[in-house]
């Protein structure tokens, strides 16, 4: 038997005048324009040998292996949403000859980004920077294990862009909305205020830099009300396979 619950959200998009596909976020549909449309912006992003490069913390790495730093390689990409948006890109521009790269490092801070930039980024020439940071310099914080602030967050995370930038003025930038999702077995409601001044700074950050903004939490905060937070994220940190999915579709929306 359906559970009822369910039925009755289904129920209520549909009288909302939207499909679940579209609330969780679907790619190149989710917008006013036309998937040509939105498909064709895309393409304009992106130019004939491209670095694209991901960077950030677990959520990023999703088990990558570090033996094989491979561009456009499985193995090197893990398993997470930058697995997803790699395949999509590849698959989507063949005759952009890209060369995608995913650096993520499980456990990550800002701080830890800033010690292993030069090899991890710089070294890379990346073209296009998608940085995804954030979720652990609250929960190492949090847990004691960690003595820096939201206010070191910013300061640190602003440092890094500058950097980066003054090494390559003609980057292209992604900042990714660090994100929770609470009801799950790391996550509840205490996290939410606290973490929310995080989210902020980031907000700022990409808003300073000019930089394209993925809003994950939002995406995220559709999501819960099609299934459980643990469908997408069983910690509300690391993402399931549907989370991971949801998380590529958020981002190539971003970019459209």
């Amino acid at each position: 038997m359906k559970d009822p619950r369910h039925f009755s959200r289904r129920n209520f998009f549909k009288s909302a005048g939207m499909g679940a596909a579209a609330v969780a976020g679907m790619p190149l549909l989710a917008h006013s324009c036309s998937p040509a449309a939105q498909r064709e912006n895309i393409h304009k992003f992106f130019s004939e040998g491209d670095v694209v490069l991901f960077q950030g913390d677990s959520i990023t790495d999703a088990g990558r292996s570090k033996d094989q730093e491979l561009p456009n390689n499985p193995w090197s990409f893990g398993v997470g949403y930058a697995n997803h948006i790699g395949s999509w890109l590849l698959e989507e521009l063949p005759a952009r000859n890209l060369s995608i790269y995913n650096r993520g490092i499980s456990g990550n801070k800002v701080y830890q980004l800033a010690e292993r930039w030069e090899k991890d980024c710089l070294d890379l020439k990346p073209d296009i920077l998608s940085i995804l940071i954030g979720v652990n310099d609250y929960w190492h914080f949090r847990n004691g294990r960690y003595e820096g602030t939201a206010e070191i967050y910013e300061n640190d995370f602003r440092m890094l862009l500058s950097r980066t930038l003054e090494a390559l003025p003609d980057l292209k930038l992604v900042i990714c909305q660090p994100f929770i999702l609470t009801g799950t077995s790391a996550v509840d409601e205490s996290w939410v205020e606290p973490f929310r001044v995080y989210q902020l700074s980031a907000r700022k950050i990409s808003d300073e830099f000019g930089a394209i903004w993925v809003p994950f939490q939002e995406a995220f905060d559709r999501a819960v009300l099609l299934a459980d937070p643990t469908y997408w994220a069983a910690d509300g940190v690391h993402p399931s396979m549907a989370g991971a999915q949801l998380m590529a579709n958020t981002w190539l929306e971003a970019l459209a």
